[in-house]
């Protein structure tokens, strides 16, 4: 029987292109949270295959991804989705009933009272 072929977990997510260096996929392994097939994984040199199911946390997004194949170059965008199926579930709408942060420092006077009013319990 010919042993199946495998991939190192790091390598893997760079070529697929989830982090941007082999550095940082390293560090996305050995953080928490990393598990393949529903086992946590601590190491960057596992080996994962073909049909393996990966899950782990990026940004504030959880993600859960199918290996469909091992890829063998970090090759553009396009070709790098053909190497995964996603699993995840969609992300939750944005909450608009918030105000949104103002870019450049302190509110004004105006969003300060859009914040006072979003904050303001509806019963008063």
């Amino acid at each position: 029987m010919e042993p199946r072929p495998t991939l190192r977990l790091d390598k893997w997510l760079w070529q697929a292109r989830f982090v941007k260096s082999r550095a940082l996929a390293a560090k996305l392994v050995a953080g928490p949270g990393m598990r393949v097939n529903s086992v946590p994984v601590a190491k960057p040199a596992f080996a994962v295959g073909i049909g393996d199911v990966l899950t782990f946390a990026l940004g504030a997004r959880i993600v859960t991804v199918r290996i469909r194949a091992l890829g063998t170059r970090r090759g553009p965008a396009p070709e790098a989705r053909m190497l995964y199926d996603d699993l995840s579930p969609p992300p939750p709408p944005p909450d608009l009933s918030r105000p949104k942060p103002v870019a450049g420092g302190r509110p004004d006077k105006r969003d300060r009272r859009r914040i006072a009013a979003a904050l303001r319990d509806p019963l008063d």
